[in-house]
């Protein structure tokens, strides 16, 4: 008995910190004012508007103390109950006649209901059984709304830019083929009840959602006027482009073998912003741990304009390799600055292209991929002084002083490309390297170094044939 007195306790609870919603012609209205009733919410906040509307709307009335708690962790459970009241008042009219058919029984969480009515509904799978007192993610949240109300009333009205900028990758960083939930969390984009919490949209999948952040997109369901609409930046600006964001993100493999394998698990640390990678080998050698570390170098050298060209390691008696990428000589926080310099100029250059009508939305891949290339061959000069630590090995030097070698040709490049969405990668020799692109379905060779020989650009080692590129440099 006393657990079931408890169990209703928590219900009567969550009864009276979300009382029934009031409906009319199928919409939902405000059936009360809000004139300050919560202590913590300041009117600068930026959920103000939303947490007054989940008031006036009747979907809260607060904590015991006089407070909304902003910042407090909402449960899955909590969050289930949201959605199975409003899904309830859109279909019935009433908020508690849909989850009140699926009653629970004795113990049952109070949530419970509310789970079996959305699941009967088909807005839920079975992906939350089990799981309703833990505290909800935002990705969770988004599973939870992303269909709570049919098409008809909840439309996706930024369909296409949502899908444009995600797939150019200018938007939604943190949401990627490997994040719980991606469709549901790209169908609030959609459909305006997010635009993520910085200038690139980011989600914060993980992150647990707060009471404030889940007040913003649960009264966003109920109130078209609170939907919101990204501003994020638009194909002529690379704003918001991170290092990151241009590596196609890679599975973790603790033990690569092959030579897919080392590339999943290099894309995998430089997709999360690391230069750091551990992986895991039993009994290795020094010869082998030395072999790891060129293997793993060769895979980094192919995303140049990364800027790292050297590789330090440390391996355990039980077989973990830890590598530690970089540039010859220089310490982490000058690479770091490095990176970020050359990356600033490159989006700098990009968005001036795009201001000035070099480059526009018409043009094929190709057509922009020769603007960059002429750009690279009339502003950067070969330094034939370089030695194995210069700073020409990387794209910082073409930007900062007009002066690369090949490696730093192709990573300036390849940046380019990347921030255009074109798909490309550094091959090498012993002697040199140069990118390899897909522009429009065709794969190419692209050499800028080879094309900046002369007074102007030599188109000649532009867009090369595989068969062409061989005959000029073997690899």
């Amino acid at each position: 008995m006393k657990k079931r007195a408890a169990s209703l306790l928590l219900a009567m609870s969550l009864l009276l910190s979300t009382p029934a919603l009031a409906a009319q012609d199928g919409g939902f209205v405000r059936s009360r004012t809000y004139a300050g009733q919560f202590s913590d919410l300041p009117a600068d906040s930026v959920f103000y508007d939303n947490v007054a509307a989940l008031y006036e709307y009747g979907l809260s009335v607060g904590k015991g103390d006089g407070t909304f708690g902003l910042t407090d962790s909402l449960t899955v459970g909590q969050a289930v109950i949201f959605a199975g009241r409003i899904r309830s008042l859109y279909r019935t009219g009433d908020a508690e006649a849909g989850p009140a058919a699926y009653g629970g029984g004795e113990g049952d969480a109070p949530a419970l209901p509310y789970l079996r009515y959305l699941q009967a509904e088909e807005v839920l799978d079975q992906a939350l059984d089990g799981v309703l007192a833990a505290p909800a993610t935002r990705a969770q949240m988004a599973h939870v709304l992303a269909n709570v109300l049919p098409e008809e009333a909840l439309p996706p009205v930024h369909d296409a830019l949502v899908t444009e900028a995600y797939a150019a990758r200018r938007a939604i960083p943190d949401v990627t083929e490997y994040t719980p939930f991606r469709q549901d969390i790209l169908a609030l984009y959609r459909k305006g009840i997010s635009v993520g919490s910085d200038d690139a949209g980011s989600f914060q999948p993980d992150a647990r959602i707060t009471r404030g952040a889940a007040a913003a997109m649960l009264t966003r369901i109920v109130d078209p006027d609170l939907r919101v609409t990204p501003l994020w930046p638009s194909a002529s600006s690379a704003r918001g482009t991170t290092l990151a964001g241009l590596v196609e993100p890679g599975t973790y493999v603790p033990s690569p073998v092959t030579g897919t394998e080392l590339d999943q698990s290099i894309r995998f640390m430089l997709a999360s912003g690391s230069n750091q990678l551990t992986l895991h080998y039993p009994g290795l050698s020094v010869i082998q741990a030395r072999k790891v570390m060129e293997n793993s170098l060769a895979v980094v050298k192919t995303y140049c304009e990364q800027s790292y060209n050297s590789v330090t390691c440390s391996f355990t008696a039980l077989g973990d390799l830890t590598l530690t990428f970089s540039a010859a000589e220089l310490s982490p926080e000058q690479n770091a600055l490095c990176r970020e310099a050359a990356l600033s100029a490159a989006i700098t250059v990009h968005d001036r292209l795009w201001d000035d009508g070099l480059l526009t939305e018409e043009m094929t891949q190709w057509e922009k991929a020769k603007v960059y290339y002429d750009w690279i061959c009339e502003n950067c000069t070969y330094d034939f002084e370089a030695g194995d630590t210069s700073l020409s090995h990387l794209p910082y030097s073409l930007f900062e002083y007009g002066t690369a070698v090949c490696d730093g040709y192709t990573g300036a490049y390849n940046l380019f490309l990347k921030m255009e969405g074109i798909q490309c990668m550094a091959l090498s020799n012993e002697n040199h390297i140069w990118t390899v692109a897909d522009l429009d379905g065709s794969m190419v060779h692209i050499d800028t170094t080879w094309g900046d020989s002369g007074s102007q650009p030599n188109d000649y080692y532009f867009a090369m044939t595989p068969e062409r590129s061989w005959r000029e440099h073997a690899w």
